[in-house]
Parts: structure tokens; sequence; C-alpha cells
């Protein structure tokens, strides 16, 4: 086995308290940025299909000349936003509401007229589904005479993106923050560990050992404790995913790409905080 990685295979025997310290702060930081992401993740799988679904109804007056109607609606297609357009007629807005809306019979069966309005139903295209895209094809739809209301529940579809919004910077902040203070839990391991071998570091610089020689078994302890940190976030939050989905509602798992992404953010940390620790007190020795 080489040098190096025997002796950062040592240095987790010398220090195990310490060490599993480390790597308990790297994986409970990367298990609070997991738990966000998952939440964040299915916030998002769940707002696609939303916006899959967005759509902008303009209603129409009862007096809207035909051809200009399908003027309007030739026009709206042309948008790079849209997708889609369909008139909706009042017949079969009537249609369509007797056979989605059960209690629609009760309370309109006995009118003779029809009350529902012609509509003009804009569906978007995938990516478009913002609510800036949204508010403005709705405004442009506004301006044509013959629309007499427009609606696209953008209540609702501004509170749902506030909610990826405050998610995703929840999720930066809280593993930003436990990462530092991981990164100044492996700074103190390293610093322990380069007292403790003080004495057989200055015999290896007496016998020439080079300073990146001599710093390279810590450098890979902190890759090591890293990478460990990682791979206890990914079960621990695999736990929790698991027993969620058993027990409460179906989520969905991470990406790989993010679960690789996690374990190397640990290995970063692990190895930025040993490399800035084994700089300023290697000096010391």
């Amino acid at each position: 086995m080489p040098y190096v990685l025997r002796e950062a295979l040592r240095a987790f025997r010398r220090a195990p308290l310490l060490t599993g310290l480390s790597a308990g702060m790297i994986a409970l930081s990367l298990f609070l940025v997991g738990l966000f992401g998952l939440a964040a993740y299915n916030i998002r799988q769940v707002l696609d299909r939303v916006e899959a679904r967005v759509e902008v109804i303009a209603y129409l007056r009862d007096d809207a000349v035909p051809e200009m109607v399908t003027e309007a609606q030739r026009q709206i297609g042309d948008y790079a936003e849209v997708r889609e357009v369909s008139y909706i007629s009042r017949e079969a807005a009537l249609l369509k509401a007797r056979r989605e809306l059960p209690e629609f019979e009760a309370v309109f069966g006995d009118l003779d007229s029809n009350p529902l309005p012609a509509s003009l139903e804009v569906m978007l295209r995938p990516n478009q589904s913002g609510p800036e895209v949204v508010e403005s094809v709705a405004s442009r739809i506004r301006q044509y005479p013959f629309v007499e209301d427009v609606r696209y529940g953008s209540e609702w579809l501004d509170k749902v993106f506030l909610l990826r919004r405050v998610a995703g910077t929840a999720t930066l902040v809280l593993g930003v923050a436990f990462a530092i203070v991981a990164a100044l839990i492996i700074g103190t391991a390293i610093r322990m560990a380069i007292y403790a071998r003080r004495d057989e570091i200055s015999v290896m610089r007496l016998v020439g050992a080079t300073e990146a020689f001599v710093r390279r078994p810590f450098l890979l302890e902190g890759l090591f404790t890293g990478l460990g940190g990682g791979l206890l976030a990914i079960i621990a939050t695999w736990v929790v995913f698991a027993t969620v989905s058993r027990s409460v509602f179906q989520l969905e798992w991470l990406p790989d790409t993010w679960m690789i992404a996690g374990v190397g953010a640990g290995a970063v940390v692990g190895i930025v905080a040993s490399a800035i620790a084994v700089r300023k007190h290697l000096r010391e020795v």
C-alpha cells in the first residue's frame, strides 16, 4: 500500500472520534441539503406537471364577430410562447361543464338559456409557463376589444413559483452554513493530527521530504472524510425518502447527477478544509 494512503488510513485510527465527528458534520450538512433538495425536486416535478396544464382562457363577449375571433385566434397562435389556441363555443362550454362538474347541472339545469360565454383556450409551450410569461400573454390578449375577461389563475401560480424559490434559497443557505461548520471541525482534526505527528514530520524534513510529500496524507484524510460524509448523507436521505414514500405520500427520488454532486460536494469540503488547515498549521511544527 502506498505510503500516502497508509498514513491517511492510520489517521482514522489515531483520532476516530474527531474523524467521525468531522464526517458526521459533513453528513449532517449534506443530509439537510438533501432533504431540502428532495423537497425542492419534488416541488419542481409537481410544478412541471402544473406548468404543462397552465392555460390562458379569454372569455369573449356575446357580440363578438366570428371573423374577428378567427383572426385573433390565428394571431395568438403565432405568439412565440403559445403552443395551441382552441376556440370553445358556448354550446361546447356548456357540455364540458356538465361533463366535468356534476354540481353544475343541479345549479343551472333549470335555466332556459346558456349562461356560459364562448372562449379561447391558449396552451403555452414548455418552459413558457412562468408568471411573467403568462401575464405577458394575458395582457396582450386583453387588448382585443371583443375579449371580456382573461383568466389564468395568477394567485396560485405566483404562490407555487414563490414556494420553489424559497425552497431553493433555503437549501443553499443551510448547506453553506453547515459546510462551514464541517470545515472548521475537519480543520481542528487535521491540526491535532499534525501536532501528534510533529516529531515524525520533523524527521521527514531532515531526510529531505518535500512539503508536498508531507501534506499529501492529510489532504487524503480530508478527502476520505468528505467522501464518507457524502455517502452517509445519501443513505440518511434515502431512509427519509423511503419512510415518507411508504407511510405518507409517494415521492420521486433524486436524479443520479444530484447524488454524485452531493458526494462530490462532501469531498470538496473535506479536501479544501484539510488544505487550509495543513497550510496554516504545518508552519507551526
